[in-house]
């Protein structure tokens, strides 16, 4: 039975509405300094933790979930995604992992769409010559871009953050397709005016735009893969705001580098915080560090779901956004 007030051992430093209102609540231990914690660190922490408050940067993999004491009933997941997790070698130990879905649709939305225009417009590219010095001046083809209204947008993963984008997407003028699991609702179809595929390859080889918005999962692991990269048009750029693993990263680099495709727009990384220096290289990517969630609404909301995920917890009810093996 866990304690009124538990110890709960988070990972990583908060906003700090969060942390003071979480030593409200629990015996809460915050670090004072902020860097992933290192295995043998999240070791001695599922110990001696009653709960634990881990983020992304942390891999609780079966190898750290077996040194757990069996104190440690909870992993209040500080995100969304959960692939940093073994959730099926937690459940087995019976500890309960939650995450906080919901509150960074719209902010990884507004990003997905920020990379889409930067990508299109060369932004980034623009502003680095207006600093430079070297500009001379406004020219009929200096800067020469494309425009997205007419253009068509592929969504790989049509769940709350894919809904997101392409409400936006609508707004921008692009015509929504999607690929995913299963196809959503017809109502929310006709809202979008959204055209669904069943296949991928087929969807990827029409699209103006390509926008990744899925979970990484075993299933999702380079789901474009070199194969299905080849399958996009020349003029197509590749956004990417959900896990890097999902594109294989390295494929992509050697079609952007051919110039096979016209650009990419990527804020998360398959070896993150690691970035191939040749993508770095290149004039037609805009690169982002792992920010499309980062609004400071969007980091307190995370907060405040992960104690409110403690809180009913400790109060012996089944929390709210619990996570389990066969959601993953």
């Amino acid at each position: 039975m866990i304690r009124i007030r538990p110890l709960v051992i988070v990972t990583r430093t908060l906003p700090d509405v969060i942390e003071t209102r979480m030593r409200e609540l629990f015996d809460a231990r915050l670090i004072t300094e902020d860097r992933p914690m290192t295995k043998a660190e999240l070791i001695e922490a599922v110990r001696v933790a009653e709960v634990l408050v881990p983020t992304v940067t942390d891999r609780l993999d079966s190898s750290v979930l077996a040194e757990a004491g069996p104190q440690l009933k909870l992993i209040a997941n500080y995100g969304t995604g959960v692939d940093h997790i073994d959730v099926e070698a937690a459940h087995e130990r019976g500890i309960t992992v939650t995450n906080t879905p919901g509150v960074l649709t719209e902010d990884t939305a507004d990003m997905t769409m920020a990379l889409i225009l930067a990508v299109s417009r060369r932004l980034v590219e623009g502003e680095r010559l207006a600093r430079s010095g070297d500009w001379a001046g406004w020219s009929p083809t200096g800067m020469l871009g494309h425009r997205i209204w007419g253009k068509r947008i592929g969504i790989v993963g049509m769940g709350r953050i894919g809904t997101a984008v392409a409400r936006r997407a609508r707004g921008f003028g692009l015509a929504v397709h999607y690929h995913n699991r299963n196809r959503v609702h017809p109502s929310l179809e006709q809202e979008l005016e959204a055209t669904y595929w069943d296949s991928l390859d087929q969807m990827l080889a029409r699209m103006d735009v390509i926008s990744t918005n899925c979970p990484h999962t075993p299933a999702t692991y380079h789901l474009l893969s070199a194969r299905r990269l080849k399958l996009l048009r020349r003029h197509a750029i590749v956004v990417n705001t959900s896990r890097g693993e999902v594109i294989d990263e390295a494929a992509l680099t050697r079609m952007l580098r051919a110039g096979e495709l016209a650009g990419a727009g990527l804020d998360v990384f398959e070896h993150e915080p690691a970035i191939n220096p040749k993508l770095r290289d290149l004039p037609n990517v805009v690169l982002l560090p792992h920010m499309g969630s980062a609004t400071i609404e969007g980091r307190v909301d995370m907060g405040e779901k992960v104690i409110v995920n403690i809180k009913t917890f400790v109060d012996g009810h089944r929390p709210p956004d619990r996570v389990l093996p066969s959601m993953i």
